[in-house]
């Protein structure tokens, strides 16, 4: 399996793993929302069912009162008895048949004002109508006003009959009593609504921090493949060169010979160079890097840097050197590889005519200054933003498809781990197009 089928493999597994969790939690969203809302139905049904009671209770109350209107023009020696104790007829059904006998008449019109006051006191604010109605098939035989009730979700109370054969009785009808019930549930609505809007920005939350995740994943993978595939030239190359060096074809050559023994040597260092600075960059963030800071000379070290890259780049480099602080309290050997990732970036992103590199020192009460200024090809204030992240190098070529330079990410990160280890500071100002330029600030001793 080669190195596109293994990334492409790896790539679809990670995206079927990332739409699987996302599946999962829009799966479960949707089951919280449909347990909110039968909990929300539930209640909804409680407390109509609980206003219904209360309209019939409403309804039972208004007809009592007015058999107690009616009985003023009851004739005298006439009475009326409320029925049987513990019967499953209503005592208003028994009351109103005695009325009903002696000839008496009972008004809904009144029905519906008494019922009114009543509705009034439990604050149940909705239009109603009180109903004269035939228990069995419920043929309205007349209704106390002409209020046009809104059909959706009306309550109707129990039909409290006015006859013993129960062939008439009266129904209290309340249209769009969605407010009151509302009210009632205001504090459970409100309540949800929170709860459901933390729950949702969890879960984009949780949905962000796995795209994110995702996209790390990606990234340290695209390095790996990155850092695998680039370490394979070298070697090969070291590999090739001992094979020569090996097989004696080289052994009158003594010049050849020695070139060859150069180039095996400048591979193992770049090999070793990168080994080491991730290394390094895991004992930093983990902590556990050690800096044994000194007083370090400045000229040496960057006369040696200078001389290296002069003779090692691929285009004309020149540096200009201004240390007005002779030197700096810092590690030698990380001072040097800070120095020498700044000094290659400055190369490797400037224009194929060559590139000035300024470095200059110099010192205030709390810091040492070391400047690093070259005229390349600048950073685009979009990038000067991540330019210090891990892997951000990798990360850049597979956004953008380009032939950049090569690299792995690790460079500027290093450097700044390093400053960090150092208790210092690392700043970048650029502009895109002119200039670029590094300032490392080293603690004074």
């Amino acid at each position: 399996m080669d190195k596109k089928k293994i990334t492409e493999f790896f790539a679809d597994k990670k995206s079927r793993r990332f739409i699987g969790l996302s599946a999962l939690t829009f799966l479960g969203l949707i089951g919280a929302l449909a347990l909110q809302t039968v909990w929300l139905y539930n209640v909804y049904t409680l407390i109509k069912n609980d206003i219904q009671k209360e309209c019939t209770s409403i309804l039972g109350t208004a007809l009592y009162e007015e058999i107690n209107i009616i009985s003023s023009h009851i004739p005298d020696g006439y009475e009326i008895l409320g029925g049987p104790q513990n019967d499953s007829i209503p005592s208003n059904t028994y009351l109103y048949e005695g009325i009903y006998k002696l000839g008496l008449q009972y008004s809904i019109k009144e029905i519906d004002s008494i019922a009114g006051v009543y509705l009034q006191k439990k604050d149940i604010a909705a239009d109603y109508v009180i109903y004269d109605v035939n228990p069995k098939t419920k043929e309205v035989y007349d209704k106390s006003n002409t209020h046009k009730l809104f059909r959706l979700g009306l309550i109707k109370s129990d039909i409290i009959p006015t006859r013993l054969d129960f062939s008439q009785g009266v129904q209290i009808i309340l249209g769009n009593p969605f407010k009151y019930i509302f009210e009632r549930m205001g504090f459970l609505i409100f309540s949800t609504l929170i709860i459901l809007s933390f729950v949702i920005s969890c879960i984009i939350y949780q949905i962000r921090i796995i795209a994110q995740m995702n996209k790390i994943f990606q990234i340290r993978e695209d390095f790996t493949y990155a850092m695998i595939h680039d370490m394979k030239t070298p070697l090969s190359t070291i590999f090739t060169t001992l094979s020569f060096l090996h097989s004696g074809r080289l052994d009158g050559k003594p010049d050849l010979k020695e070139r060859y023994f150069s180039i095996a040597e400048s591979e193992v260092d770049h090999l070793l160079t990168l080994t080491n600075k991730v290394l390094t960059l895991s004992k930093l963030e983990s902590h556990k890097l050690e800096m044994f800071r000194e007083d370090v000379p400045l000229a040496p070290v960057i006369e040696k840097l200078t001389a290296k890259f002069t003779a090692k780049a691929q285009k004309p480099v020149r540096f200009t050197l201004s240390l007005q602080a002779p030197s700096v309290y810092a590690d030698k050997e990380y001072l040097e590889e800070v120095l020498s990732n700044l000094i290659d970036n400055a190369i490797k992103y400037s224009k194929e005519s060559g590139v000035d590199i300024r470095i200059a020192s110099e010192p205030n009460e709390r810091y040492t200054l070391v400047k690093i200024h070259d005229n390349g090809l600048g950073i685009s204030e979009a990038d000067q933003r991540t330019i210090f992240d891990k892997y951000e190098r990798a990360a850049a070529g597979r956004k953008k498809g380009s032939k950049k330079a090569s690299g792995f990410g690790l460079g500027l990160n290093f450097v700044q781990q390093v400053m960090n280890a150092h208790e210092g500071k690392v700043f970048v100002t650029s502009i895109e197009g002119e200039f670029t330029e590094f300032t490392l600030y080293f603690p004074v001793k």
